[in-house]
């Protein structure tokens, strides 16, 4: 997903992101935006996969946890595994519930190097079998 405005509007105008592992301490819609934004330049890929956790009510706020899983390469080389939490803090407002912080907590860290590689393009062609020649070719 690319849209940034979009994760912007999630939190409340004064909400904050912060993700001191990187050091990152994001504050209001803006700062989010602008950092989902700069983010791509950053990274050849990000695969993140979000686990259910825990919401608690408290009548107008709440507060959360998600856990989650992600492989990644930057662009300068540096690559690994690591699984997290995010720590949410909720406000209902008219437009529905939004994030007045969220927090991002790394718990487990491994930076060998990854054996895989980056996916293809969405609608990218497959790799043909090797010595199908035709089909490399877009042939049959």
């Amino acid at each position: 997903m690319r849209d940034y405005d979009r994760v912007a509007s999630l939190f409340t105008p004064d909400g904050a992101l912060r993700m001191p592992n990187i050091p990152a301490e994001l504050a209001g819609r803006e700062e989010i935006r602008a950092w989902g934004e700069r983010v791509p330049a950053l990274v050849d890929y990000l695969v993140q996969t979000t686990h259910p956790g825990t919401i608690q009510l408290d009548g107008d706020t709440a507060t959360g946890r998600a856990y989650i899983q992600e492989l990644a390469r930057a662009r300068d080389g540096r690559q690994g595994l690591n699984y997290a939490i995010y720590h949410d803090r909720y406000q209902r407002t008219p437009d529905g519930w939004k994030f007045t912080e969220r927090v991002y907590e790394v718990r487990y860290l491994d930076t060998s190097p990854l054996a895989g590689s980056a996916p293809r393009a969405a609608g990218a062609p497959a790799d043909p079998p090797a010595g199908n020649k035709a089909a490399a070719e877009g042939g049959r």
